[in-house]
């Protein structure tokens, strides 16, 4: 897969769906925003949990997002490792085969391969 193509077209898709369901989109606009400011968790630890959960879900443009916002927010591949050994003792197998999904998604994203 390539991780920047899909997280672009993903991107497209959801523009799209902006203008079909617009009140929608920006409520849940507006509740993306007020879970990622204040709280006493920094944006890095947000968006580690984003993550853990996206791979939990399986849901693959989640990976994507976070993945990017992750390396934003200053993460590194080695804690992004630490995340994936979590995902994968609490989701078993399925967690397992996203966890490398999630891997791959970094290296592309970021250009910071191991």
């Amino acid at each position: 897969m390539d991780w920047n193509n899909f997280v672009n077209d993903m991107n497209g898709q959801l523009r799209e769906l902006g203008k079909t369901i617009p009140d929608t989109t920006k409520g849940f606009g507006a509740l993306s925003k007020a879970a990622k400011e204040g709280g006493v968790l920094d944006a890095k630890s947000k968006e580690f949990v984003a993550l853990g959960i996206a791979i939990a879900m399986r849901c693959e443009p989640c990976i994507g997002f976070h993945v990017k916002a992750l390396h934003k927010a200053g993460g590194t591949r080695e804690e992004l490792g630490d995340v994936l050994g979590m995902a994968i003792q609490m989701g078993g197998g399925p967690s397992l085969m996203y966890a490398a999904k999630t891997l791959d998604a970094w290296d592309q994203l970021t250009g910071d391969a191991g």
